[in-house]
């Protein structure tokens, strides 16, 4: 029989500032303890890293979700990785539960970056090895690495909690915020067997919204908007007004990345919405929480695929009975 505590000796989890929380949890699924190592900044800014081990031989795994500070909290995630390298760790694989600058995957307009590109780019030549990651913005991001890729749902765990809460009937209709989101809605639909509806909208700018038509029937109904990411709060609750001006029941929302920067949380408190379902991909700070917003753990999915990448196991048989988007 195969001794599994054996097969972890080797196995060791770092975090950097970014979501320490959710790393110890991870830790804590693994049944190991936390790697030791030092991230600070200087007092110009400048971060300096030290690991407090021998990485010699290591399968490291390394949990830095890029949210914000962004910029800090990416270049945390560099400089761990160049460290590691140095050190002569057996293999890197970088834990993007979030990753940032992902909205940035494509040229709208001319002479405009795709940022998201360059990220995999610095991630990729700083001297990572793999990279594992939940509910990217854009499925096709994973070709933007010339590494191999594990993309994880949080789909499942959301719908899971979902049942739990009650929220799951036969007046309960999944919506997609965007024509880009229906398939991350209908997976949803397709798990909790419900009807899906879809809200048309345009972008007339950065983070401004137009709600223009709603497909399907919703009146009536108890509506359970998704989204890989609530930011500002606009998409999500200018989309749950219109909802109810159509005679929608309830209206809950859940997404995988709450970001909630500017007064996303006041909109999301003065709004329709009754509740919002989000994960831990990105710590809450005190000032991002509400009554509104509860929150599930992605520990457990995680820890669950860092073992099998560990253990050279699958990593899609966590999802063989979920549709993909």
């Amino acid at each position: 029989m195969r001794d599994w505590g054996l097969c972890m000796e080797n196995l060791r989890v770092f975090t950097g500032n970014a979501n320490p929380k959710l790393a110890e949890s991870i830790v804590d699924e693994l049944g190991i303890s936390m790697g030791c190592i030092s991230v600070k900044h200087f007092s110009d800014g400048e971060i300096s890293v030290k690991i407090e081990e021998s990485a010699r031989g290591l399968d490291v795994f390394l949990v830095q979700p890029t949210c914000q500070p962004v910029n800090d909290n990416l270049m945390e995630l560099l400089i761990m990785i160049d460290a590691f390298r140095r050190a002569s760790a057996k293999r890197i694989t970088v834990v993007l539960p979030y990753y940032g600058y992902a909205r940035q995957d494509k040229k709208i307009k001319p002479r405009e970056p795709v940022t998201a590109r360059l990220v995999a780019n610095l991630v990729s030549n700083a001297g990572a090895n793999r990279v594992l990651c939940l509910d990217l913005h854009a499925g096709q991001i994973q070709g933007f690495f010339d590494l191999p890729v594990d993309h994880l749902y949080a789909g499942p765990l959301i719908a899971e909690e979902i049942k739990k809460r009650g929220l799951h009937s036969e007046d309960t209709v999944v919506v997609s915020p965007d024509v880009g989101g229906v398939a991350r809605a209908r997976a949803l639909a397709e798990n909790l067997k419900t009807p899906i509806a879809i809200i048309a909208k345009r972008r007339p700018e950065a983070n401004k919204v137009e709600i223009m038509e709603i497909i399907g029937d919703v009146a009536g109904k108890t509506c359970l908007m998704i989204d890989d990411i609530i930011d500002t709060g606009g998409s999500i609750t200018q989309g749950a007004q219109a909802l109810a001006d159509r005679g929608a029941k309830a209206v809950h929302a859940c997404c995988t990345h709450a970001v909630l920067s500017g007064e996303a949380v006041t909109r999301i408190d003065e709004s329709v919405l009754q509740s919002i379902l989000t994960t831990d991909t990105i710590p809450l700070t005190p000032e991002k929480q509400s009554e509104k917003i509860q929150v599930i753990s992605v520990a457990g999915l995680l820890a669950d695929a860092i073992r099998r990448i560990h253990l050279d196991s699958s990593v899609s048989e966590l999802f063989q009975h979920y549709g993909t988007h």
